[in-house]
């Protein structure tokens, strides 16, 4: 296989484009691609022709408007090309028929923005993240918006975010003196997952309803020799990622490394950065293709954030950067950061917008999965902190605290062997407990769960920081002296936003109480994070920078609860289903066994020994009892539920979880007094262990 020839076969790109367009209309749309131009509807004709040409030779019968409704997920309804032409059939895709689709709306989440008889919806064609063929189907990528003009999708509020931010970066480099046709934002999420054998999977109905085991006692081989992470990769799993390298490269997505992670089964990929919303796009779609991949390899792949109870669950990394189309990196702070006004101006703008908007940024990667990682020493802390590491943590610290400053510069390292190389030592450390970590030349946003969509953190990230920008424009503008007002400005956000910053252990026990006592948020589940976005000065920065109106805020943040509460339902309803139904007999089956053997034993002799089987069977039948009652007291919870998301968003986390762990502290501990030839499903050894 040549790898380079395999590349982007599937995909529309520019050099399709490129070849199959006539100049003019190649131009206009490259301009509406790299610069944010308006699209030349006149265009559009040729380019869905050109599309649907090459589309067929791919062997497409059918083209879709492909977009992102606010279900964490992909949509699609699928129209063939095929148009009569008297009584023969013709091969079209129309001008019109690229640019704008209308599907049926009513069935997606609205969050209230729009009756449910209300049906009508629109999709609009994305030019800037290109189209590809899958399956028989040519995908365009497209944005999905109501009737009345609500969005009611991630792609288009992602797309007004990207645009807020080159707008008011690009005012700020004006001060600088700096001219560029466009700033944009760049990501690369590193995705974390779990392999399964399909065919233990399939006899797990809390893994297939939930995507989670609802109950399982641990292995008695966990993660605890760390001899996971990074090891040989196993013949199937290896077999499994070359073949989902090379079906994603196809897609011009660029897989770049992948590995084993901590947790027995769990393991890694990360594509190169690229714009984000064809991040966003390649994410959705890369999660889909490492299911179907999996598929063909008798294999399940897991992206829920915490299948396995008691060892590490799965985050996605959302490495966040800035740059120019002339290849200015705005997050570089180059050899002398304090010698860079422009980079440490930028850097107290992150800073303090993380700070100020902690609660939506936080709320943003809030899900009933997520809620199992964030603070468990294994995924940052559900509070927010910004790591700036060695070099610029001691810059901004003599800044602040009047401290002196050294600058650490880049040292040759060795490891003392001759024969070795000579590396160079980054001025700074990483920071794997850090929510929010400067790792060089970019941030690194660690809290996202391994199945959400990319889309909600990064709407966020870019609309925060286009309003510190706008800030520090409006602040700086006409200056005469602007060298001293800029760093004078820079001081003062600093100063004022300087409790975001830790540079330590977020794992650590200190950590909670010193972040209450910096006024920090702590909002560890769902229910308590989605709120910050029903706050006035959360609701104003979106609308303020065109992102979303009041309306869509609030609609959103509904959206996100009731997910929550619905998710929650299914996995309680799904606890007490698999306790009474599968458990509790099991269990009472291996209690008649022992009985059985008991009565044997006394029928041979009454002084036959039977003591250990006696108190075997009086403790499962007093566990099972218990099991029985949690399950009751669960379904109760259940029954009553307040009026209202917020409302039944808090019992759901408050109530109806712990109510939920008490039904699975008793079942686990029946796992493990329980014969495995009458426990019910498999073990966790079978479901991490089974892939050889």
């Amino acid at each position: 296989m040549n790898v380079t020839e395999l590349f982007g076969t599937n995909v529309f790109n520019d050099e399709v484009m490129k070849n199959s367009l006539p100049k003019e209309v190649y131009k206009s749309l490259r301009k509406t691609i790299d610069e944010g131009e308006p699209l030349d509807s006149s265009i559009a004709s040729a380019v869905a022709n050109a599309m649907k040409d090459w589309a067929v030779k791919k062997g497409a019968t059918h083209y879709t408007h492909w977009f992102q409704p606010l279900t964490n997920l992909t949509a699609e309804k699928h129209d063939s090309f095929i148009e009569p032409s008297g009584d023969k059939a013709i091969l079209q895709l129309t001008g019109k028929s690229l640019i704008v689709g209308e599907p049926d709306a009513s069935s997606f989440p609205s969050g209230g923005t729009r009756a449910t008889a209300n049906a009508r919806g629109y999709t609009a064609w994305d030019p800037t993240s290109p189209a590809f063929v899958k399956e028989g189907t040519l995908y365009i990528p497209t944005v999905f918006v109501s009737y009345t003009g609500e969005t009611l999708d991630k792609k288009a509020p992602l797309l007004k975010s990207m645009t807020a931010l080159d707008t008011q970066a690009k005012r700020l480099l004006k001060l600088f003196n700096i001219e560029c046709r466009k700033v944009s934002t760049t990501v690369g999420p590193e995705q974390e997952y779990f392999l399964v054998d399909e065919e233990v999977y399939n006899q797990r109905k809390d893994l297939i309803l939930t995507g989670r085991t609802l109950f399982g006692a641990p292995s008695t081989r966990g993660q605890e020799l760390e001899d996971h992470y990074f090891g040989t990769l196993k013949t199937r799993i290896s077999e499994y990622m070359r073949d989902l390298d090379e079906t994603l490269w196809s897609y011009g997505i660029f897989a770049k490394t992948k590995h084993n992670e901590v947790a027995p089964a769990q393991h890694e990929l990360a594509p190169v950065f690229t714009t984000t919303n064809v991040a966003v796009d390649d994410n959705q779609l890369t999660m889909e293709l490492m299911k179907k991949v999996a598929k063909k390899h008798g294999l399940v792949c897991l992206l829920h954030e915490k299948p396995f109870e008691g060892v590490n669950g799965s985050g996605k990394h959302n490495n966040w950067s800035l740059s120019t189309d002339t290849g200015l990196n705005l997050l570089d702070p180059g050899e002398s950061p304090e010698e860079n006004p422009r980079f440490m101006l930028i850097l107290a703008c992150v800073i303090a917008a993380v700070d100020r908007y902690q609660g939506v940024l936080r709320a943003s990667v809030a899900s009933a999965g997520n809620d199992h990682r964030l603070g468990a020493n294994e995924a940052p802390p559900a509070i927010l902190s910004v790591y700036l590491g060695d070099q610029l943590g001691a810059l901004v610290d003599s800044i602040v605290l009047g401290r002196e400053y050294v600058p650490k510069k880049a040292i040759p390292g060795s490891i003392g062997v001759p024969e070795s190389p000579i590396f160079p030592i980054d001025t700074t450390d990483r920071n794997r407990t850090s929510p929010f970590a400067f790792t060089g030349n970019k941030f690194e946003f660690r809290m996202l769960g391994s199945q959400a969509s990319v889309a909600d953190p990064n709407i966020v990230l870019n609309t925060i920081a286009a309003e510190l920008f706008s800030e520090a424009v409006e602040e700086l503008s006409g200056k005469k002296d602007f060298e001293k007002a800029c760093k004078a400005y820079t001081v003062k956000l600093l100063k004022k936003h300087y409790r975001i910053i830790f540079n330590y252990n977020g794992y650590g026990p200190e950590w909670e109480p010193e972040a209450e006592r910096r006024g920090l948020l702590n909002n560890k589940t769902t229910a308590d994070a989605v709120p910050e976005f029903f706050k006035r000065e959360n609701i104003d920065v979106f609308v303020r920078q065109g992102v979303y109106t009041e309306k869509e805020v609030i609609a959103r943040a509904n959206i996100q609860l009731e997910n929550y509460i619905k998710t929650i339902a299914i996995e309680a309803k799904t606890t007490a289903e698999m306790a009474r139904q599968d458990i509790y007999p099991s269990v009472n089956g291996y209690i008649t066994e022992l009985c059985s053997a008991i009565a044997a034993k006394r029928a041979v002799s009454e002084k036959f020994p039977c003591a250990a089987d006696m108190a075997l069977a009086e403790k499962l039948s007093a566990l099972n009892e218990e099991l029985m009652e949690a399950v009751e007291a669960l379904e109760g919870d259940l029954e009553e539920m307040p009026e209202g998301e917020a409302a039944a968003s808090q019992k759901m986390a408050h109530t109806v979880v712990p109510a939920m762990e008490r039904v699975r502290r008793a079942a686990d501990e029946l796992e493990k007094l329980t014969s495995s030839d009458y426990w019910p499903f498999p073990k966790y050894t079978d479901l991490m262990y089974s892939v050889r």
